[in-house]
């Protein structure tokens, strides 16, 4: 067995030796050369592991250590002719020393621009769309409309270069003049996007690289006894629990979190709705214990869904980022998307994601967590490699259509009837068909069970199909004249298009019209979780919206 494979074996064995073992090898390690990208990505990615994880404070600083080396490794490599293209691989991406080409929206590419300068900028020789830009420079470069619409080859890169003069990037510009001109954030983002830039970024040794990237975790956790197993989680236990402790974060701390969230996602080719666009006012900080910090946090009024609301949030793991969540909820139910990054995937991933649920129960009131099917596998080949499936259901969930029950149930059968079966990815696939539920403590069991919010949309576009001939415009204009008879109020978001399915609207009681109109304000200010709190308690309107959806 060689060095990168004792080091990696201690990823099974926390509690069950002396951990100088480990420290001797990671001592050995950062001195011994690593001369081709396969080992050094293997090396990167332990040592971050057990700097998220480590079984004693040397380890954690042998971790530092070697891992302040790696600028340095990758260059020797790079001068020695070796292909780097191994670090640009998603699951690795981000090592410091590297670079990485990507298309990112308006809000991370110019925040990306505003901190890191000239390591970004257009990836010209990888640009394939280039035509896009003629639709966006002749906005703020005069005579490019001379140029583009009737030659064969606009040089675009030299249109901007010039128009950026010697100061900045053509990107730098771009985005610049971007960020200035008269235009709704919502618009300028529409503008930016549509030339779809593929933009070149050397993260050289800077603190969005992976390698260096982490909060001061002052005490660390010590990982002195077996890491947490799946078996060992209950999520009701965990959901019956005592509250995490949980903390507003001043809005000093939360603009440096929040760069950091938005720059882990970056590296590694993400952009998440809620990071892209966060709620800047109302960011939280919950101690999930075992050095697990959560930040967490909504998105603000101009960037909310219509119906579901949105919150996210980036978990670290002794300072490193770990993962990741979104949560889109209505009424009591929440559609939870959780992510451990594949370096951590060792680690404790069902005691985490209980942790998170714990959260949502807390700060959101939803009691009924949904797992959508690309979670599990379809059209997601890595979930149906891991046996996604099988993670959420030995966790408790589980499916939401008969046949697929019935299926999961034969499997568990077989399972327990023949050691060491282990299910096809055929079969993983069919059970990633269809959504799965946790009815946590409380939860009303099985009313979630058919609903899909795709459904209430789809509902508005056949009313507005029979009814007002396809005009979106008649349509909304009827509904909004519904709202002001009904409430007594001007609202204007798609919530009265969908309130204008409902039949008995007119004849419900002056509460519940009063509660209705509560939830249709609380939308569109304050925090959303308001905005849910409210929902809960409209048992009527939570009624009649599971009929149409269902």
């Amino acid at each position: 067995m060689n060095l990168l494979e004792r080091i990696e074996e201690w990823k099974t064995r926390f509690g069950a030796a002396d951990a100088r073992e480990l420290e001797a090898l990671l001592e050995t390690a950062a001195e011994a050369p690593a001369d081709d990208a396969a080992s050094l990505i293997r090396l990167h990615e332990a040592l971050l592991f057990f700097r998220a994880y480590p079984p004693s404070r040397t380890v954690a600083r042998l971790a530092d250590k070697a891992l302040a080396s790696f600028a340095g490794r990758i260059r020797r490599l790079r001068e020695s002719g070796a292909s780097l293209s191994d670090f640009e691989d998603a699951e690795v991406s981000g090592i410091a020393g590297t670079s990485l080409s990507a298309v990112f929206s308006y809000d991370v590419a110019h925040s990306l621009a505003a901190r890191y300068g000239s390591a970004l900028d257009v990836d010209w020789d990888w640009y394939k769309d280039s035509d896009l830009l003629g639709g966006l420079l002749p906005r703020l470069i005069p005579f490019v409309d001379e140029d583009w619409p009737v030659e064969a080859h606009v040089p675009f890169r030299e249109w901007l270069n010039q128009a950026a003069g010697l100061r900045r990037t053509g990107l730098g510009w771009l985005l610049d003049r971007l960020a200035a001109a008269p235009l709704s954030d919502r618009h300028r983002a529409e503008w930016y996007e549509r030339a779809r830039l593929l933009l070149r970024w050397e993260v050289g040794d800077s603190p969005a690289t992976r390698t260096r990237m982490h909060l001061p975790a002052k005490p660390l956790f010590l990982h002195t006894h077996p890491l947490i197993k799946r078996s060992e989680v209950d999520l009701n236990r965990e959901l019956a629990g005592p509250p995490l402790p949980v903390a507003r974060v001043p809005r000093q701390e939360a603009e440096r979190v929040l760069e950091m969230i938005r720059d882990t996602s970056a590296v590694r080719y993400r952009e998440l709705y809620g990071f892209t666009h966060p709620d800047r006012r109302y960011v939280y900080r919950a101690d999930a214990g075992r050095g697990t910090l959560i930040y967490f946090f909504g998105v603000p009024p101009e960037w909310r869904l219509p119906l579901r609301a949105y919150h996210g949030g980036l978990f670290f793991k002794n300072g490193v980022p770990a993962g990741y969540v979104e949560v889109l909820s209505l009424f009591d139910r929440a559609e939870v998307g959780f992510n451990l990054y594949y370096t951590f995937r060792a680690g404790e991933t069902a005691w985490v994601y209980a942790r998170l649920l714990r959260l949502c129960w807390q700060m959101l009131g939803v009691s009924c967590f949904s797992v959508d099917p690309y979670q599990i596998g379809h059209d997601n080949e890595e979930a149906i490699e891991s046996g996604a499936f099988w993670f959420y259901r030995k966790l408790g969930f589980r499916c939401t259509d008969p046949r697929l029950s019935k299926l999961a149930e034969a499997e568990e059968r077989k399972i327990r009837g023949h050691e060491g079966h282990r299910t096809s990815a055929r079969t993983l696939r069919k059970l990633a068909a269809g959504h799965m539920l946790f009815e946590g403590p409380g939860a009303e069991t099985g009313s979630w069970d058919n609903f899909q919010v795709r459904n209430l949309g789809l509902a508005v576009a056949r009313r507005m199909a029979e009814r007002f001939d396809g005009d979106p415009y008649r349509m909304r204009r009827s509904a909004a004249r519904l709202i002001r008879r009904v409430l007594g109020m001007e609202c204007n978001g798609q919530w009265p298009l969908l309130l204008s399915l409902i039949p008995d609207l007119a004849s419900w009681a002056a509460s519940e019209k009063s509660a209705l109109a509560a939830i249709l304000r609380a939308k569109m200010s304050g925090e959303e979780s308001a905005y849910l709190r409210l929902m809960q308690r409209h048992s009527k309107l939570r009624k009649a919206l599971l009929r149409l959806a269902s």
